[in-house]
Order: structure tokens, then C-alpha cells, then sequence
């Protein structure tokens, strides 16, 4: 009796998926590309098309993490500059003798009563008024009179540096990988039942797996943000998920049939898969203000994975 092997699939081959990339940010405020932000998650989710039409990108939920140290980043800070090291010193905003201002470096009062305006202090001005500029050394108190048209400037609060450190993630556009896998995603490309898949990031760069550094000033706080690639979770489409914790290993020929040394699976059955590769960040950002914290954002690369059975016909 003759047998014959019937091959219950076309080919198999090393290309990856090619994703028509929309990046996907959160910077706590607006997403762009049509992405929806999430104020209450911390999410940016965007859906991308694949060019096969079989395919998507879009970002699961990212959730900031603020973990703050050092002042008070919504209050206002007052320094007074040391006459003999230069060196900025906090004081506090308010006193007995009014309120600091950092222009001036004394404590703001308007003078009561005011002076008549015959006084030589009004400078021949009629509108304004007088204020006292105070300051205290040990138990010697200066104060100093003049005229101004407004009250002189109370210290403003700086710019909160969390909100700073999500417009430098806005600005580092991180997003999804492009799926690279063995078999790859064309037409009559099938995996084979027993026989190891291979999975890797496909444009691996500095916004797909990171590490990037940025760094933004706004309003004298300053931030310095580091972004990488922990982990990326590949959901295999049946049930089973594998943690790759670096951006795998391309296949090459003469690798058919050999395990991925570093991110690969095995399927055990036949069917047609939805594989979803997401990419966990850790955004790690510090300021001048001495606070700090983390940021985790995670996005999600999908595709459409066939897998065939090797039967043998006998006749």
C-alpha cells in the first residue's frame, strides 16, 4: 500500500507583520491620532489598520504613578540669596512683616498709616502707595520705605513637575512594537502544530523598546525622564501568554524546527489565533524640585496567526 504525505500548510517563513504604525501617547491631557484619553485610568487607546487588513496597534490602559518626594510642587517657594555664599536659602512666604518677595528680597507690607502725600516717599505721585521692605537679620530689623503703583509681586507657585514629566512622555512618542514572527503574517503562511514559533520586536528603536531620555524646562522646573521597555507579554491566542523580558532574537534560516533561545511557543493545536504582543514601560522621571517618581504606560501590537497539522493519507 502506497502512503502518501499531505502537508496541511503552504509554507514557513520568517517575515514579520507590517503594522501601519499610529503612535498612541498619554501626557495626561490630549492623545493625538484620534486617540481617546482616559482621565480617570490614565489611558490612551488608538486603533491602527494593518495594510493586510488583519491586524491592529492600540495602547491598554497606561497608568501614571506619581511618587513625590522633596516640596510641595503646588506651593509657592521663597528663597533669600545668601549675601556671602550666593546660594539660594528657603524662607518662609509669609510673617509677622507681610509676605516675601524673591525680586526684592524682603518682606513686602504696605506702610500703615500712610505717610500724607506731601510726604517725599509719594515722589510727587499721587496714585500708588507706600510699602515697606523688611527684612530681619538676628534681632536687627531693616525696613526700608518706597512708592510703587501695584503691590510688588507675591512668589508664584512653580509648575507642578508631574504635569511637566507627562509632556516630556508626550514629547518621547513611545508606542507599540511592529510584530516580528516566524511564521510570518502573508498569505498561505500557516504555523505548524509542535513545531516552535519565533517572536520578536521587528523595528526595534528608541520608541518601541526604549531606553530614551528626555528632559523639559517650564518655568523654572526642570525634569529629566527615562523611558524602557520592562517586559513585553505576548498572548498566544489560546489561553496561554509568554514574558519576554528583551526584544527577542530574529529568525534566520536554518533555524526551522530549533526553540527561540530567548522568546518563542509551541502551539499544541490547530486554529486560527489572535496574537497580542504588549509592551510594558517604566517611565522614571526626577526634577530639580526633588520630587520624583514613575510613569507605566503599556501598549498593544495584534495579529492573526493560522496554525496547520502535518497528516498523513493513506490510500
Amino acid at each position: 500500500m502506497l502512503r502518501r504525505l499531505s502537508v496541511g500548510v503552504l509554507a514557513l517563513s520568517c517575515a514579520s507583520l507590517a503594522l501601519s504604525v499610529i503612535p498612541a501617547w498619554a501626557d495626561g491631557v490630549t492623545c493625538t491620532n484620534g486617540g481617546v484619553y482616559d482621565q480617570r485610568t490614565g489611558a490612551c487607546v488608538v486603533v491602527a489598520t494593518d495594510d493586510g487588513g488583519g491586524g491592529r496597534q492600540d495602547s491598554s490602559p497606561a497608568q501614571p504613578v506619581a511618587d513625590r518626594g522633596g516640596t510641595d510642587p503646588g506651593q509657592p517657594v521663597c528663597h533669600d540669596r545668601n549675601s556671602s555664599t550666593q546660594k539660594l536659602e528657603s524662607v518662609p512666604c509669609r510673617s509677622s512683616h507681610g509676605y516675601w518677595s524673591n525680586d526684592r528680597q524682603c518682606y513686602i507690607r504696605p506702610m500703615k498709616p500712610s505717610p500724607a502725600k506731601s510726604s517725599p516717599l509719594w515722589e510727587g505721585h499721587t496714585d500708588g502707595a507706600i510699602y515697606e521692605c523688611v527684612r530681619v537679620a538676628g534681632q536687627v530689623t531693616v525696613s526700608v520705605r518706597f512708592w510703587s503703583k501695584t503691590a510688588p509681586a507675591a512668589p508664584a507657585a512653580p509648575p507642578d513637575p508631574a504635569v511637566v514629566a507627562r509632556t516630556v512622555v508626550r514629547q518621547m512618542q513611545l508606542r507599540a512594537i511592529r510584530i516580528g514572527m516566524a511564521p510570518e503574517d502573508a498569505d498561505g503562511r500557516v504555523g505548524i502544530v509542535g513545531l516552535p514559533a519565533w517572536m520578536w520586536v521587528a523595528d526595534r528603536d528608541a520608541q518601541t523598546f526604549g531606553p530614551m531620555v528626555r528632559s523639559a524646562s517650564v518655568g523654572g522646573t526642570s525634569v529629566t525622564a527615562t523611558a524602557k521597555v520592562d517586559r513585553i507579554v505576548w498572548a498566544m491566542g489560546d489561553g496561554e501568554a509568554v514574558t519576554c523580558r528583551t526584544a527577542g532574537v530574529p529568525f534566520a534560516d536554518g533555524d526551522g524546527g530549533r526553540e527561540s533561545p530567548d522568546c518563542g511557543y509551541t502551539y499544541t493545536r490547530q486554529g486560527r489565533y489572535t496574537v497580542r504582543a504588549t509592551s510594558h514601560w517604566t517611565v522614571t522621571w526626577t526634577s530639580n524640585s526633588g520630587a520624583g517618581g514613575s510613569i507605566l504606560l503599556a501598549f498593544t501590537a495584534t495579529r492573526i496567526l493560522d496554525v496547520g497539522e502535518i497528516q498523513v493519507v493513506r490510500n
